[in-house]
């Protein structure tokens, strides 16, 4: 089948580790023909083209900043992908006949294109629920669900739902809300699809030495936590942990990742000066995945506020270096119920920083027999669950059946 798949993800090369790159490839791994659609910032100051390789075309379509910029920027830039989209698929892919489209949220504005493709090659579609807008932004407050933005982003989704052939939901919290708040979602349509990732097994590596590289001492349980660092992280928590916990020598905190927050913790290191906290900005993901394997455990942070239910991918990665995990979240995501069941870490509540200093202390007394029992769990867990062949068989049986 020739796939088309629309993302907002920047692919550079199908090569790239992450939960995208990784399915795509499962599906070219299957002898399907990919076409990836990925936005090209503003900011990287390159116009549209297209980068070829063996059953797969990468089309880089220039659009404004949405990544990394303030809302009035990244919200005119999101109404104007769409548009831009339709244009270079149909200045590059005019000859192609598509069989399916793939796409995932964020955004939810991909309805038109998704429309058109669908009329025009009677394609089938699925949809890859990764976020579900606009209820996350009322949840941080970023606009009232009274307002004119919120009506006009909440008709957008559900011509998205409408549209969508299959819709593959993260998480059983993920299905339970997608139900409960869209009555005219046909429930048949609706299933499993978790994140996931092509795991890959790594070669020993000498932890001293990375740690050395980073100032890290060689003798303490260090925490980690890589990614987004904005809003709905609720970073001012995350500073509130690394306060109550600073200055402590069996305990040891990196944090690494980009985002509109990011200046909150610089500000915090410039202030408080702590002795047992690396501060620093996203890596490239292979130097990352040398850092990862220097730490102990895993943190995830999600704002108390959410009513709907986030389930994190950066989850995977600490799964696939067999890592413990803590999960500082609000009620209604299950990532946590999922960690706790699976036995490989903990859950507390992301206004709770006493519980999290709980748990923290008790990993670092904790025998390093446990802590790395709970890793393989972890690492086991992510095999039997979440692994991009299981995603694409989930996907792909729908399509099978009809042809």
């Amino acid at each position: 089948m020739n796939i088309l798949f629309l993302t907002l993800i920047e692919f550079n090369s199908i090569t790239d580790r992450g939960i995208y790159s990784d399915l795509m490839r499962e599906f070219i791994k299957n002898n399907h023909h990919v076409y990836i659609i990925s936005p090209n910032e503003r900011r990287n100051k390159q116009e549209t083209h297209i980068v070829e390789t063996e059953n797969c075309n990468i089309l880089k379509v220039k659009i404004g900043n949405i990544q990394k910029t303030n809302i009035v920027e990244k919200g005119i830039s999101t109404l104007f992908i769409e548009s831009k989209f339709m244009k270079a698929i149909n200045n590059y892919f005019y000859n192609i006949k598509f069989d399916l489209i793939l796409y995932s949220t964020p955004p939810i504005t991909f309805f038109g294109v998704v429309k058109k493709i669908k009329e025009r090659h009677n394609a089938r579609s699925y949809l890859m629920l990764k976020d579900i807008f606009p209820q996350n932004a009322v949840d941080l407050q970023m606009f009232s669900k009274k307002g004119i933005v919120y009506k006009f982003f909440r008709k957008k989704e559900k011509d998205l739902y409408l549209i969508s052939d299959y819709i593959g939901c993260m998480s059983q919290a993920n299905i339970n809300f997608l139900l409960k708040h869209n009555k005219q979602i046909d429930v048949k349509k609706i299933e499993l699809c978790h994140n996931s990732i092509e795991p890959v097994n790594f070669e020993q590596i000498e932890t001293n030495h990375i740690r050395q590289i980073y100032s890290i001492p060689s003798e303490t349980t260090v925490f980690i936590y890589g990614g987004n660092l904005g809003k709905p992280q609720c970073v001012d928590f995350i500073i509130e942990t690394l306060k109550y916990n600073s200055n402590l020598d069996d305990r040891y905190f990196v944090i690494c990742g980009n985002g509109t927050d990011y200046y909150k913790l610089e500000k915090f290191m410039v202030e408080f000066k702590p002795r047992n906290i690396t501060l620093m900005k996203g890596l490239p993901k292979d130097e990352y995945d040398k850092l990862l394997s220097c730490c102990d455990v895993g943190l995830l942070f999600l704002d108390k506020r959410f009513t709907i239910p986030n389930f994190p991918s950066r989850l995977l990665s600490y799964m696939e270096y067999a890592m413990p995990i803590i999960a500082c979240t609000d009620v209604n995501t299950d990532v946590g119920q999922v960690i706790e069941s699976g036995e490989f870490g903990f859950w507390c509540e992301s206004s709770d920083k006493t519980e999290l200093k709980k748990i923290i202390d008790a990993i670092c007394k904790m025998d390093k027999s446990k802590l790395e029992r709970m890793g393989k769990n972890a690492r086991i867990y992510l095999e039997n669950n979440y692994t991009v062949e299981d995603t694409y068989k989930t996907i792909i049986k729908h399509f099978e059946q009809e042809t």
